[in-house]
């Protein structure tokens, strides 16, 4: 090694299936090596006192250590060939471990499939090892000697051979003892004399076959519809043939399908899943919301028959520790699931698909705070993958890029049988209210919905609740009471005693909360109080023959809860489904010809400045819900600021006029895509301390920006200030240049690293 070339150590992790990945051994980097080593690579390491060598993984590489140079070990050597998947898995923690901030064990734990203690479920049978001839000669002996139980035994596993076209008996234990009433010192003994041979085989916790089986359909109608044609429209046919055309294109690895609701996006991606499948590669499909998972399975499994699988957090421990043990034995293609399927372990990955690409649940709340969207593109890019984004309002980032020419932008303009977009009707509530209705239906929603039950059709009401209770706004005019520095509607605070107060959460001002509105001095102004109990309620007294479900986060607390629902309502076994805005995210019920917005302008004044995005995103997806069988549908749209332009583009399906409005309020405001925000989230058990700390890294934060012209906000409450004795804190660092907030987040985390005072508190880092 030359002497101006630092010593590099490597850190590496011995036991990747641990459920404590916190252990972590540092080793010396050999100068010969150097080339070959980076994060994800599999390498040899001494062990322990004697001479054991075992495999490795490594996680970082860094030029410091903090133990004696002369006591850390050398790393022995690469293993060649054997940086398989968990390799590309580790490497992608250490990317989401730079990008994201956080620790490596953090990244790893949300990455790395990690075993549980979990027994494997297995099942024993019993094989018949002597030849026809030799069995019965053997049966004749055990019925001289009366020994009944190993004649029984003997006797059953003879018809089923004769029953076998190669003449082969396998019984299975459960059968033998409970049917012939076998007992295991029989088996055991029969095993002995060379006569029988027990074995153990290992079975899989299936809870895809639970849900196909509590189906409408019946397996063999199932296995007759898989492999059958599927015919494509023209606009699908055009997205599909587009794709596979730049197929080897490596700078043509990301898609933006953007389709209108029912325009079949479904299709072109199990188009794509096919061809991925021919060439011996595995497809991740990921939807938003687990109450997506029946319809989207049963549909998937039509297709594509027992190769599927899923994943969620409803499943037990050993049907999820299962799910990826077939992912990595090959016993699978697809896998179905919320963001944590982005890291199932296949070892050739051919395309990753993001249904629904907007929501926001594909966003980690927890540390490392990574976006599914920008961790698949980047497994993607490690692996030589496509990246399929689908939405029919596609997220104003991703369209952004798509723009910039940073992704293929595809669209399918028309439903996939040409049905016509519902009809939208927008209700303004301040009407209702000067005209006495003070119910939370209007009254042209409750003559449509009477027409709709006379009809036979179904309905959905849907509660908007984000942004529930959070800002205060006047019934009569509209007004919301908002932030004058940062364009963002104020919160409600209720401080005890103290009274209430409003709070801008990205800048930290406050005023009280005003008991009349400031602009026409009504006093009907306040936070919005109505759950989907109270609709339920209302809507059944004026129509008490109705058959309702409700569907949130109460009724869907099992681990059943969402399917059973659903399933209900896809029989015909309610009228109407009341609930929150799980019901109108991707399902598909032919009967359904009425949706109605409730509440539609809550979300639109959460304090984000992604608000209208989020507004306009869930009324057109619940419009979207209407009129997708044989049958016209409507839609309508309840609001105290009908003339806002999130909810006349929604109300017209018209994604581009919103696009153009929010691009030019993002590019006014400097908010992403067009510029980058950091938020650093600090959390601690002393409220004054972390204020403190929060305090000093503030002007720290302002040295830094006046360096590079960045804006420094708060720091400030975060909207749920305290949780489980932990207080919370935001500050908020804003630039143009993504770059440029890169180089803050770098040195802040150096500047926090190495003063011991912010020990005591933790610090979290979120993008955009």
């Amino acid at each position: 090694m030359s002497g101006t070339e630092q010593v590099l150590y490597a850190n590496v992790i011995v036991d990747i299936s641990h459920e404590k990945l916190d252990k972590i051994f540092q080793y010396r980097v050999p100068d010969v090596l150097r080339m070959q080593i980076h994060p994800g690579t599999a390498v040899t390491v001494p062990f322990g006192n004697g001479n054991r060598r075992i495999q490795g993984y490594v996680v970082k590489l860094t030029d410091r250590t903090d133990y004696p140079p002369e006591k850390i070990k050398e790393i022995q050597g690469v293993c060649a060939g054997q940086t398989g998947v968990e390799g590309k898995l580790i490497a992608l923690a250490a990317w989401m471990r730079d990008y994201y901030g956080s620790t490596m064990i953090q990244a790893l734990k949300a990455v790395l499939p990690v075993k549980q203690k979990v027994a494997q479920k297995e099942q024993k049978q019993i094989r018949l090892l002597l030849p026809e001839k030799e069995a019965r000669e053997m049966l004749q002996v055990l019925e001289k000697k009366n020994q009944k139980a190993r004649a029984r035994l003997l006797d059953a596993l003879l018809v089923i051979a004769k029953q076998n076209e190669k003449g082969m008996a396998v019984l299975s234990w459960e059968r033998a003892k409970e049917q012939y009433g076998v007992t295991m010192p029989v088996v055991r003994a029969m095993e002995e004399k060379g006569i029988v041979k027990l074995e153990s085989m290992r079975i899989y916790r299936e809870p895809l076959d639970l849900m196909i089986s509590r189906s409408d359909q019946k397996q063999e109608e199932v296995k007759m519809q898989t492999g059958r044609d599927f015919f494509l429209n023209e606009e699908q046919q055009l997205a599909v043939q587009t794709i596979l055309k730049e197929w080897d294109q490596k700078d043509k690895s990301v898609y933006l399908l953007h389709g209108v609701t029912g325009s079949g996006k479904t299709e072109v991606y199990m188009e794509l899943i096919d061809f991925v499948r021919k060439q011996g590669k595995q497809a991740i499909f990921l939807i938003p919301e687990i109450a997506l998972t029946y319809q989207m399975v049963l549909r998937f499994y039509q297709r594509f028959g027992s190769r599927v699988s899923i994943l969620h957090s409803r499943m037990s421990a050993g049907e999820r520790y299962d799910q990826y043990e077939k992912a990595k034995n090959g016993e699978i293609d697809i896998m179905i699931g919320p963001r944590s399927a982005l890291f199932t372990p296949f070892s050739n990955l051919g395309i990753i698909i993001i249904d629904e690409e907007h929501e926001e649940s594909y966003k980690s709340e927890t540390v490392p705070r990574y976006h599914a969207r920008e961790t698949a593109q980047r497994r993607a890019e490690m692996e030589g993958a496509k990246l399929i984004l689908g939405s029919a309002t596609p997220s104003v980032e991703s369209y952004y890029r798509a723009e910039k020419g940073e992704y293929c932008l595809l669209e399918m303009k028309r439903r996939a049988n040409r049905q016509k977009l519902p009809y939208v009707w927008i209700g303004d509530m301040r009407n209702e209210m000067r005209e006495g209705n003070r119910s939370i239906l209007s009254r042209y929603l409750q003559e449509q919905l009477g027409m709709c039950l006379e009809r036979g059709d179904q309905a959905m009401l849907f509660l908007n609740r984000r942004g529930y209770a959070g800002f205060v706004a006047c019934r009569s005019c509209g007004t919301v009471i908002g932030c004058p520095h940062c364009n963002v509607s104020l919160s409600l605070h209720k401080k005890g005693t103290a009274g209430e107060k409003l709070v801008c959460h990205y800048c930290g001002y406050t005023q009280p909360n005003p008991r009349l509105c400031p602009s026409c001095t009504s006093p009907f102004i306040g936070s919005f109080q109505v759950g989907t109990q109270q609709v339920v309620s209302q809507v059944q007294r004026m129509f008490p023959k109705a058959r309702i479900l409700r569907m949130d986060a109460d009724t869907t607390r099992g681990k059943d809860g969402h399917h059973k629902i659903l399933e209900t309502f896809a029989k015909g076994g309610a009228d109407i489904l009341v609930g929150t805005q799980m019901i109108v995210k991707g399902h598909d019920f032919a009967d359904v010809t009425l949706v109605g917005a409730l509440a539609a302008d809550l979300s639109l004044h959460m304090s984000d400045y992604r608000a209208a995005e989020r507004t306009f995103q869930l009324l057109t997806q619940a419009a979207g819900r209407a009129g997708r069988g044989e049958k016209t549908g409507s839609v309508v749209i309840q609001t105290y600021e009908p003339d806002h332009y999130s909810i006349k583009a929604a109300a017209a399906q018209d994604y581009q006029a919103f696009y153009e409005e929010e691009i030019l309020y993002r590019s006014l405001m400097d908010y992403p895509p067009v510029g980058g925000m950091l938020a650093l989230h600090g959390q601690g058990e002393d409220e004054s301390y972390l204020q403190m700390a929060m305090e000093y890294l503030k002007k720290y934060l302002d040295v830094l920006a006046k360096k590079t012209q960045a804006r420094v906000i708060g720091p400030a409450d975060e909207s749920v200030s305290k949780v489980a004795d932990i207080y919370r804190k935001v500050i908020y660092v804003r630039h143009g240049r993504k770059e440029v907030l890169d180089q803050i987040k770098e040195r802040t985390e150096q500047y926090i690293e190495i003063n011991r005072g912010f020990d005591k508190i933790t610090i979290q880092y979120d993008r955009d």
